[in-house]
């Protein structure tokens, strides 16, 4: 991967593809969860696929302190600039979703369309469960062995018997993720905590937006079913999406439906025109 120096770090990047920008945002602990959509001809042969690691993960370099949400979404332009990229399509996952919409609010020229893959909102009924469940995390990380909570961590969001599909699409990625620990818990849950985005932001993005649900998260946690309905509700112009065969970690479980599906919504909102070919809140 290549090198870009962004406010006092070095970020790796990588490119492939040709055709209108799209730029992946990832979550916590797998800086390379957006990997598999690279491979994905439905993407490839019509766009310019740009993956990075974000500050602290992976091969990037640590900030030296907390990187709040406002920063991390400054380091996605930053990048963009750096290639020369005016306008694109944003994809985050997760805590990157959240990065993902306080670019759009930041800088709403550089964003084309939004896709949020189940971002980490601590809101509606279910906030308060999950903020305490990122405290007593960050606390666990500091007293156990980052393996037990790293299996935990994802095995609650991606399902029993993740690490075989993960492996296969991702080699390595429990090991990485490890390695990344103190990155997520000790860096990204201050950030989320201290984030604030509801309905009042969520009214101000006007580009349009894809929500993505993993088919089997609902069952995982409750917290899943409800952001994706606010997130239906909030936005002016929305588009939800179930993707099936997945949860939590639905571009690693779907890369394939996931690419088709970005590939149709990036089709409905390309770059030369700005007004969308449909509008919709099919769910």
């Amino acid at each position: 991967m290549e090198t870009v120096a962004v406010d006092g770090v070095a970020l790796e990047y990588d490119v492939s593809g040709s055709g209108e920008p799209a730029i992946f945002i990832h979550g916590a602990l797998i800086a390379d969860s957006f990997k598999p959509l690279m491979f994905e001809p439905a993407l490839t042969r019509h766009y310019r696929l740009i993956l990075y690691h974000r500050r602290g993960y992976a091969g990037s370099s640590h900030s030296g302190g907390p990187a709040g949400i406002v920063r991390q979404a400054a380091d996605c332009r930053a990048l963009l600039r750096h290639l020369g990229v005016e306008r694109a399509h944003i994809v985050g996952h997760s805590s990157g979703a959240c990065i993902a919409m306080q670019f759009a609010l930041d800088a709403p020229d550089v964003v084309r369309s939004l896709a949020l893959l189940e971002p980490a909102l601590i809101v509606g009924s279910s906030g308060p469960a999950y903020r305490d469940s990122l405290l007593r995390g960050r606390e666990r990380y500091r007293k156990e062995p980052p393996e037990q909570l790293v299996d935990e961590f994802l095995q609650a969001r991606f399902g029993a018997g993740y690490r075989a599909s993960l492996d296969r699409m991702v080699p390595g990625v429990f090991e990485q993720a490890v390695a990344d620990a103190g990155t997520s818990f000790e860096l990204e849950v201050p950030a989320l905590l201290e984030w604030r985005f509801g309905e009042a932001e969520a009214k101000r993005i006007t580009q349009p937006v894809l929500a993505v649900i993993g088919s089997g998260s609902t069952e995982l946690g409750a917290r899943f079913g409800e952001t994706h309905r606010l997130l239906l509700e909030w936005f002016p112009d929305v588009r939800g999406f179930v993707l099936p065969g997945a949860a939590h970690g639905m571009q690693m479980q779907n890369a394939r439906g996931m690419a088709w599906a970005l590939a149709d919504f990036w089709a409905r909102h390309p770059l030369r025109s700005e007004e969308p070919l449909t509008r919709s809140r099919n769910s």
